[in-house]
């Protein structure tokens, strides 16, 4: 894998999935007609005939806004234009534009992507049903919220499901100096499409007033800087962030030997720095007409800068702060939050890593000595290839601990001090594949992203799990929705309450975080401080 700036996180992260799900193109509006088995709805700019499952009900590429094409490139997003007649609401929109991957093989160019899907229980309700808002990870580079089949959390957990896509890679992040919404188009398309589900879920059965923003990695990370933004105030009432903690950090050499520091969040300046070298790059450095020059560039060309904008802004209007400092001083929504990651999130990183430059016992010290000088030997007695197996299990857990485990239990604390916090860990180191490369020196564990297939079925196809692991996705269903529901994972849709999940508290003694994994005794409570060695890692 070759970097191509030290500002990059692996694209292997973005996503990663198998699934190699084809997405089509946007749908046109459909004449009206009776069309048995497709239900019709009536939105804000008319109405949308869907497809009936038997046990669900799906309606797909739902413009949300206008297309960002043209001169609406590069501004916040404007309002959907009304339609006349019934739109087919029976396939997905375009994926927005991203390099090619095993998501959305061929990648895409087509800006006119800002689409939502929305999944619907067959039930019979007599009130409004709790709606949980779905942003898809994938590095802010690539990704599609039609890849998340949500009919099995919306049928188990009598739940509205909505899926979106957000602008991505330099369409959603790019900055420049007097460009209004520079760095954070990508969240304001997020931002837009939650207000569309303000103003449109009671259409779909769904309750605007209970609304949870979920997520996972980037959208995770999203989630986590919605909880700080002003302008996200009463778009939802409820937070879930999968491995995307606001205090996820990465040091030196952990996301690819040479690669310094990279933080997920950049200042305004950086990323307007970086849009005028993007401009210069791309044959449009005449500052004052350099905006109206990249705005003619076709898509496939500025895909060739994408790489420069895979972080979100702060310094912002719509992010002011940078989100870990928001945190620490309390500057966010004070609504419940569900957060958690994976055992062994940083093994997916060196399995990308694995492929190119293998990690022997001379390289694993070698990179210790650069990334800690003369601290060295201390993390070499702690995480020793011995204790782990191999260097690269021991480089792996290394990071995983200090990258996100113990950030997001710092982060876990500091949201704990203000609003109702709840501490997951998935576990379940036989989790299926989900596409990362295989190394007989590195079994890929509760990597990255492995907790998906639980909640989703990818691309359509629903994992081939154990017994033991479809009770574990039904249990994490059932508390994934049940927050959504309640505010509190360990209440049962049906109202019964299920294994103690208690809150965390800034004070109390551990432990308090669920960790999630098969069999007998594998959903407990555990001391995640010791279990990932917290204690030599910066805490809150």
């Amino acid at each position: 894998m070759r970097f191509l700036s030290r500002r990059l996180v692996p694209p292997v992260l973005a996503l990663g999935l198998t699934s190699a799900v084809c997405l089509g193109a946007p749908a046109p509006p459909a004449a009206a007609s009776d069309a048995p088995g497709r239900p019709l709805v009536a939105t804000e700019a008319g109405p949308v005939r869907g497809v009936d499952h038997g046990a669900y009900r799906t309606f797909a590429g739902i413009p949300y806004a206008a297309p960002p094409v043209g001169e609406l490139r590069w501004r916040l997003p404007a309002p959907a234009r009304p339609w006349s007649g019934v739109r087919d609401a029976g396939r997905p929109g375009s994926p927005c534009p991203q390099a090619a991957s095993s998501e959305v093989p061929g990648g895409s160019t087509n800006e006119d992507c800002l689409y939502l899907n929305v999944t619907v229980p067959r039930t019979d309700r007599h009130r409004p049903l709790p709606v949980v808002v779905w942003l898809h990870g994938g590095g802010f580079l690539s990704g599609a919220g039609s890849s998340y089949d949500a009919h099995r959390m919306a049928e188990r957990g009598n739940v509205v499901v909505v899926t979106l896509n957000y602008r991505l890679g330099i369409f959603g992040g790019f900055g420049f100096p007097g460009l209004a919404g520079s760095g954070d188009f990508g969240l304001a398309d997020q931002q837009a499409a939650l207000g569309w589900v303000q103003r449109n879920a009671a259409a779909f059965g769904g309750d605007r007033h209970n609304v949870t923003l979920a997520g996972e990695s980037a959208g995770g990370m999203s989630t986590c800087t919605q909880l700080t933004s002003p302008s996200a105030a009463g778009l939802f009432a409820k937070a879930i962030v999968q491995s995307g903690a606001c205090t996820i950090d990465f040091g030196k050499n952990a996301v690819y030997p040479g690669v310094g520091h990279f933080s997920p969040w950049t200042s305004l300046p950086a990323v307007q720095s970086a849009g005028r070298q993007a401009a210069g790059t791309l044959g449009c450095a005449q500052a004052s007409r350099a905006l109206s020059c990249l705005r003619a560039k076709p898509a496939a060309a500025l895909l060739r800068a994408n790489q420069d904008f895979q972080q979100v802004s702060y310094g912002t209007p719509l992010v002011p702060r940078r989100p870990a400092t928001a945190l620490r001083d309390g500057r966010f929504h004070r609504v419940p939050v569900l957060q958690g990651g994976n055992r062994d999130e940083m093994r997916a990183y060196v399995a990308a890593l694995q492929q190119n430059q293998p990690i022997t016992a001379d390289s694993y010290r070698a990179l210790l000595r650069d990334t800690f000088g003369d601290r060295a030997g201390r993390f070499a007695a702690v995480y020793s290839p011995t204790a782990y197996g191999t260097p690269a299990l021991a480089w792996a857990a290394l990071n995983t601990d200090r990258a996100y485990a113990c950030p997001t239990l710092a982060a876990d604390r500091l949201l704990a001090r203000h609003t109702a916090t709840y501490a997951y860990e998935f576990a379940d180191r036989d989790a299926p594949s989900i596409g990362y490369p295989r190394s007989p020196q590195l079994p890929l564990g509760a990597a990255h992203a492995t907790e998906l297939p639980y909640l989703f079925d990818l691309g359509g196809r629903h994992a081939s799990f154990t017994r033991a692991q479809d009770a574990l996705a039904t249990d994490m269903i059932d508390y994934w929705t049940a927050f959504a529901r309640n505010g509190a994972p360990d209440r049962a849709p049906d109202g019964r309450r299920r294994a103690p999940w208690p809150q965390v508290s800034a004070g109390a003694a551990a432990p308090y975080v669920q960790q999630l994994d098969t069999g007998a005794g594998g959903i407990h409570r555990v001391d995640l401080a010791a279990e990932h060695r917290c204690r030599l890692w910066p805490q809150g």
